[in-house]
């Protein structure tokens, strides 16, 4: 028989498989004014009664009035709308926008949040990891059936701030993303292009005509999109510096300029001489563009995704092994490093929010330098010798 307790704290009794049980009223459907009971077990008496009194805490915490028969989807959309959006840059939007409608929505939408389950969660990761990529292209076969670890984590996190989000607004008691596990991820080997094979590269870089732009890459390292969206007017002469305020990218296949990824990211950088020279007989070639690097087909902005192939072209016309656009921003802070340039005046030149994440990011060269300074004392201590 069920042991009674006062009104609001539930009642408790033993079940005939030994076990103990307690219920309560975890509050009203809005709809059919009947009470929703919920219960809890245990082994002892004592251990439910302490579940029960928690239970009965939490369940005064929600908004059961908002929150019933709310599902994954509607939350997620009215989340993304209000909370995720109004923050986003551009490219970033489109990511969450592929996350949320080709993946979340499609697979586990229907769920509604109340019910929705670590398990459920785990078993969509799982899936997306060995079948998750979109077929593009109904006469091109996919190679690769999963998404990506970063694809993964990146829907992870988008999911996970959604789900926070709805326990504080009282709407579910616990993120039941916070106990999924995720692969780890892995970290990509950095690649520079070999010092040997730098002249050769510029050397193909001017025959195209494009030997300014790529000087400047080589010297700044400059992000592909920083380096499209330069002006003529970035350029101060005199004090030999160039002003990084914008970035050119791709979005919805329009060409989009807007501010640099990060506050850190807008700078002003000093470049050498050559450099200088390298421009000025460049805006010589097309005086009346604005742009540093019109593109050479239609005169107007120099299309990122063009200029990549551009590099692609580059590298095997010399015979080089294959690097991203990227790995010439890696060729640069390695370069900089081996050869003295402090980590602090790197990192503001790349635009890196610490010096302690260039540190990081370039372990490889920074152990060169820690053996080369160890040479260089032991050296000194054994000529004094």
């Amino acid at each position: 028989m069920a042991k009674r307790r006062a009104s609001g704290e539930g009642s408790i009794r033993k079940r005939k498989d030994g076990r103990w049980e307690g219920r309560y009223t975890a509050g009203h459907n809005p709809k059919t004014g009947k009470a929703i009971v919920k219960n809890v077990l245990g082994k002892t008496q004592a251990e439910v009664r302490d579940k029960l009194r928690q239970a009965i805490a939490d369940a005064e915490k929600l908004d059961f009035a908002r929150a019933d028969g709310l599902t994954l989807a509607a939350w997620i959309r009215k989340w993304y709308e209000v909370y995720a959006e109004p923050r986003l840059r551009d490219t970033t939007k489109d990511y969450y926008h592929v996350y949320i409608d080709k993946h979340i929505i499609p697979e586990i939408g229907d769920i509604k949040l109340k019910d929705l389950m670590t398990i459920d969660i785990q078993e969509f990761y799982n899936d997306l990891l060995k079948n998750g990529r979109c077929q593009r292209f109904a006469h091109i076969p996919l190679k690769d059936k999963g998404l990506s670890t970063r694809v993964v984590h990146g829907i992870h996190t988008l999911l996970n701030n959604c789900l926070e989000q709805a326990v504080a607004e009282r709407l579910i008691l616990f993120n039941p993303a916070k106990g999924c596990k995720l692969p780890k991820m892995e970290k990509k080997e950095m690649k520079v292009l070999p010092e040997e094979m730098i002249g050769p590269y510029l050397a193909e870089a001017e025959r195209r005509g494009l030997l300014a732009a790529f000087f400047l890459e080589f010297v700044t390292g400059l992000r592909r999109g920083e380096l499209l969206a330069l002006l003529w007017t970035d350029l101060n002469i005199k004090e030999k510096t160039i002003s990084v305020t914008k970035q050119v990218y791709r979005i919805n296949g329009e060409l989009v300029v807007n501010k640099p990824k990060t506050h850190n990211s807008v700078r002003t950088l000093a470049i050498p001489q050559k450099a200088v020279s390298l421009l000025i007989e460049e805006h010589m070639k097309h005086p009346g563009s604005p742009y540093m690097f019109p593109s050479p087909k239609t005169g107007g902005m120099f299309d990122p995704d063009s200029f990549r192939h551009t590099h692609d072209k580059i590298l095997k016309a010399i015979g080089a092994e294959h690097i991203r656009f990227h790995d010439l921003r890696h060729t640069f802070a390695t370069l900089s490093l081996k050869n003295g340039v402090d980590v602090t005046t790197l990192s503001a030149a790349l635009g890196h929010f610490s010096a302690g994440f260039t540190l990081s990011a370039y372990t490889h060269a920074t152990k060169e330098m820690k053996r080369d300074a160890a040479d260089t004392i032991g050296a000194v201590i054994g000529k004094a010798m």
